[in-house]
């Protein structure tokens, strides 16, 4: 798969399976590790950190062989919190400020109760300033259950 998508100049970006929803099943049983991966790969592929980034959450790493970049997104081995920069907004209008909790807040009524985005903006600024600083994801111990309990169609990637 690396040399077919560095053949055709594409970048790769993995994602480690995220605690979101309920999927009836062993979480721990689904979850590959990044250092595990990372060394199912150097039996092939020699991996050197990158400095790439894009302005999301993944880390890249660079194939010596190919050329490739490939960029791990990983919720758990290596959390990302520190660095993320999203919120997510529904179609419904509700504002998530991190996939890894529940807490959200509701647009709709700011939104409806100004003609101008003063309400809006405040509801938006307030939200971002009450971004946790972490999720609360969480694998292992043979938990089935997620650490939010909505599916990840719900707010997106």
């Amino acid at each position: 798969m690396i040399r077919w998508a560095h053949g055709r100049g594409m970048d790769l970006t993995l994602i480690e399976v995220m605690p979101i929803g309920d999927i009836g099943a062993d979480r721990e049983s689904q979850h590959l590790p990044l250092a595990v991966f990372e060394a199912q790969l150097g039996w092939e592929f020699t991996l050197r950190s990158s400095t790439h980034k894009t302005g999301g959450p993944a880390r890249y790493v660079e194939i010596e062989e190919t050329g490739c970049r490939w960029g791990f997104i990983t919720a758990l081995s290596r959390r990302f919190c520190e660095s993320c920069n999203r919120i997510r907004v529904t179609c419904t209008g509700t504002l998530y400020t991190c996939l890894g909790r529940e807490e959200a807040m509701c647009l709709r009524t700011p939104l409806r109760a100004s003609e101008g985005n003063d309400l809006l903006n405040a509801a938006i600024d307030s939200a971002i300033a009450r971004k946790p600083a972490g999720h609360d994801f969480m694998i292992g111990q043979g938990s089935r259950f997620a650490a939010v309990g909505r599916g990840k169609n719900v707010t997106g990637g």
